[in-house]
């Protein structure tokens, strides 16, 4: 059974990209834009509070409020590798 790693850090590398660095020292790039048309992701639209997220402590979403958070199965499984990096199920 696959298990996902968790979630080390995270940073803004462009508008609605965020660069997601993982426990077993993979990255992935996740886009975020394509979640914006969905009710509960619109106020993302705002740039600042975009910028505003934390990661879970234990490494399990990246979170912006008490709402708002996206997990590190979705980062993992649908964020893309950068380039020059091994991919791994």
């Amino acid at each position: 059974m696959f298990k996902c790693p968790r979630i080390h850090s995270v940073e803004v590398i462009d508008n609605f990209i965020l660069l997601v660095k993982f426990e077993n020292q993979e990255q992935r790039i996740y886009d975020v834009s394509r979640l914006l048309e969905k009710e509960m992701f619109a106020p993302l639209k705002n740039p600042v509070f975009f910028k505003s997220f934390t990661v879970d402590t234990g490494g399990y979403a990246v979170i912006w409020n008490e709402d708002l958070d996206i997990s590190e199965y979705e980062l993992w499984k649908n964020g893309t590798v950068p380039v020059g990096q091994p991919s791994n199920p």
